[in-house]
């Protein structure tokens, strides 16, 4: 039996416009969200993950150009007032965002903002039983002496622990989703391990559904139930884990994951992908992977290829050639040369 779908995102569109054109952010994306289930957005810097996560939200600025649908426990989200998104927030749906030291106020202790976010949604709970929610919450992320670190200061706390402030917050109210945007970046590995393990104590101890936004393949291999690549503000494809990281169909998928250090390459060596992702400003007709793809072919120039599926139940992929990739090692097809790849349309 399939869970209910708490968050559905359909066909949604974000535009930016700026003096040198519309900045076209997110394109046409489109996934859903099962109750305690937790699906993972990867993608480079400027690939759309953090602005659909905003959208989601209705945190992003007035000038933006948002359509599409986005759907919460069967509500529409898109179009509410910001009163009634400020009823969502926090309660239904929370965020936690990429930098813990601009998330937290500065001159409030911890203990503080905790309460604050508390008491917003439960405006008959008293000081004293929210402060006592406070340590509680502390201790389920794993500060330690949580009864004495709740009246420290941000600027008091480590890193690490400012993150987990944050997801004590996120998680203050019970919500539905949780939406976590780069919540390990500029940590040490250590410290990521220490931050997942407290996000997987949150959402086990609330039972919420969680959105986790990385370029960290790594993290998601560990954490997510199903996962989706976006490139140039479009998925590009979509699978559980196992499909992604076993049998991936798509060429930006496989250099992802060629990209990643593996225990079983004693030669210790990356495989990049060349090129830079293309500016959304004025993209080309076809696929925007085309100038890095070693299998590009004029078909690729002409048409850009839909999320379509590729024989496994919920594995889909944008590309022309998915059914011929085959099932190579990844980073192999980036090992290799167009040229080499053999002309227009074939595949290693």
């Amino acid at each position: 039996m399939t869970e209910p779908k708490v968050l559905e995102v359909a066909d949604l569109t974000v535009e930016f416009p700026t003096e040198d054109g519309v900045v076209r952010a997110v394109r046409g994306v489109s996934w859903t969200l099962g109750a305690g289930e937790t699906l993972g957005i990867v993608g480079e810097s400027g690939s759309g993950k953090s602005v659909t996560s905003l959208a989601v939200m209705g945190l992003l600025p007035a000038a933006a150009r948002v359509r599409g649908s986005v759907r919460f426990a069967g509500r529409e989200l898109l179009g509410l007032s910001e009163e009634a998104l400020s009823d969502v927030r926090g309660q239904g749906i929370s965020m936690i965002f990429q930098d813990p030291m601009t998330s937290l106020n500065p001159v409030y202790t911890a203990g503080h903002q905790i309460i604050e976010t508390l008491r917003a949604h439960r405006r008959g709970m008293s000081r004293q039983a929210a402060r006592e929610r406070a340590v509680e919450l502390l201790d389920i992320v794993g500060i330690p002496s949580p009864a004495q670190r709740v009246d420290s200061y941000p600027h008091e706390l480590s890193g690490g622990m400012r993150q987990r402030i944050v997801i004590a917050i996120a998680i203050a109210n019970d919500p539905e989703v949780i939406i976590a945007d780069e919540p390990t970046t500029a940590l040490d590995v250590t410290v990521q391990a220490q931050v997942l393990e407290a996000l997987e104590r949150a959402t086990d101890e609330t039972g919420a559904a969680l959105l986790l936004i990385t370029h960290d393949l790594g993290v998601i291999a560990g954490h997510a139930d199903r996962v989706g690549i976006m490139y140039a503000g479009k998925l590009v494809e979509t699978g559980t884990v196992e499909d992604i990281f076993y049998t991936p169909r798509m060429p930006y998928t496989l250099g992802l994951l060629g990209s990643l250090p593996r225990m079983d390459r004693p030669e210790g060596r990356l495989t990049p992908i060349a090129g830079s992702p293309p500016s959304l400003l004025n993209l080309p007709p076809g696929c925007p992977f085309t100038p890095r793809c070693p299998l590009a072919a004029d078909v690729c120039d002409a048409t850009e290829p839909p999320l379509i599926g590729t024989g496994r139940p919920g594995h889909d992929a944008a590309c022309h050639f998915h059914d011929r990739l085959v099932d190579a090692a990844a980073g192999e097809v980036f090992a290799t040369t167009s040229a080499d790849a053999g002309g227009e349309g074939s595949a290693p």
